[in-house]
């Protein structure tokens, strides 16, 4: 692999590198479930995913009393916390990783995990040492905000016109598109391909085993 337009890559965690989403629609759906709420839909509880935990609350059940809105957070917690250490990397992952840290890429994360949440994951996966950095959505501004890969480029001294952003979801998109970096979308996760496309990204990747040969071959 040599490098040609890339010398940072950002990926988020859940629906991207981690087979988490069916799991976090279910948290979500129990939540609710808990509290005696509507509990939302499949589709309204997969969009919110990368967001801020409270954040992702208040947009997926937005007629809620936002009174329950802390509480969802906290049964939300209790259901994830009880499944997290079961959660896989998706197939293809952590070669791929291994191989980019090897060609001298420098990675990241950007995620809407906490940085507990980040952390407990990328222990369980024994990923903690992989990434030259990471932010999560408890440190800074939540996605759309192009404020994690701003930080994430200062903290590493990497040029912004040279970085990558590798997300699921249209908000990995739009705050790459914030930041004025490149991305690449991947359909295996959260969001409906066509969401994704509207964000133009450089590439759309099937699967990981996609996704890796196209940064073989160009990035």
């Amino acid at each position: 692999m040599t490098k040609k337009l890339f010398d940072f890559i950002v990926f988020d965690w859940d629906g991207t590198l981690m087979d988490s989403t069916a799991t976090i629609v279910q948290c979500i759906q129990a939540s609710a479930r808990d509290l005696g709420l509507p509990v939302p839909g499949e589709q309204a509880a997969s969009f919110v995913i990368g967001l801020s935990l409270f954040e992702a609350m208040q947009m997926a059940m937005p007629d809620v009393d936002p009174k329950y809105h802390p509480r969802m957070v906290e049964r939300y917690r209790y259901h994830y916390l009880s499944k997290d250490h079961e959660l896989p990397l998706f197939t293809g992952v952590r070669e791929m990783l291994t191989e980019l840290s090897h060609e001298g890429y420098f990675l990241a994360v950007a995620t809407g995990k906490s940085r507990v949440g980040l952390n407990r994951a990328m222990n369980n996966v024994n990923l903690l040492t992989m990434f030259d950095a990471t932010r999560c959505a408890d440190e800074t501004f939540s996605k759309p905000h192009p404020a994690m890969l701003q930080e994430l480029t200062r903290e590493l001294g990497q040029d912004i016109g040279r970085t990558l952003m590798i997300g699921d979801t249209t908000h990995d998109l739009q705050m790459a598109a914030n930041a004025g970096v490149a991305s690449v979308a991947v359909q295996y996760g959260a969001h409906d391909t066509l969401l994704l496309q509207a964000f133009d990204p450089l590439f759309s990747a099937k699967t990981v085993t996609e996704l890796h040969e196209w940064l073989s071959q160009n990035a």
